[in-house]
């Protein structure tokens, strides 16, 4: 696996066109009067990897945040929020997500506190929250940039395949069958 600044055609690619939504979780980005960093270098990896990427942001308002992931399903495969998920008053993205997602999956977000762990033990103070939402995998990273990225990064060996299995059918079958009952992931037969 390569650093954050390198070409990424590996097991992380899918689907050309299959559709991500970034949501950067920042009173200060929200209201324009903060840049978002994390946002565009997220949208930038997703892109490397085939993603059609869309992006929002929403301020640290619980309420606001649920609205974003619930809307934000409808036409996306991955919504991944940036931001929101330390353990001050205001990071308050783990509960929003926690309220809307139909159920966790708990094994993202402790590979994606492993990895970071390697990096820093600050890693452990991330509360992120991984998730589906109506068939759409919602995961929480943190705001920082390089943060974000590596959380990015731990996913990319099991992404692939966990929206594969979130796209149908249920029953394990052929990889790519039943894609039409996900608009938004590209027919595989169609990108050969």
């Amino acid at each position: 696996m390569g650093g954050q600044g390198d070409a990424h055609d590996d097991h992380a690619g899918v689907p050309s066109g299959t559709r991500a939504l970034i949501v950067t979780i920042s009173d200060g980005v929200a209201a324009g009067t903060r840049a978002d960093e994390a946002g565009p270098a997220l949208s930038a990896r997703l892109v490397g990897h085939g993603f059609a990427v869309d992006r929002a942001a929403v301020p640290d308002e619980r309420a606001r945040i649920e609205a974003a992931l619930t809307v934000g399903v409808a036409d996306h495969a991955l919504v991944i929020t940036t931001g929101g998920t330390g353990l001050t008053p205001r990071d308050v993205t783990p509960q929003a997500t926690l309220a809307v997602i139909d159920y966790e999956v708990p094994g993202l977000a402790e590979a994606i506190r492993a990895f970071g762990r390697a990096h820093t033990p600050m890693a452990d103070l991330s509360r992120g929250v991984v998730g589906v939402l109506k068939g759409t995998l919602i995961v929480n990273v943190p705001g920082s940039p390089r943060a974000a990225l590596e959380c990015l990064e731990a996913l990319e060996p099991t992404l692939q395949h966990a929206l594969e299995t979130l796209s149908g059918p249920f029953d394990h079958g052929a990889a790519g069958a039943g894609h039409e009952a996900r608009p938004d992931l590209p027919d595989p037969e169609l990108s050969k």
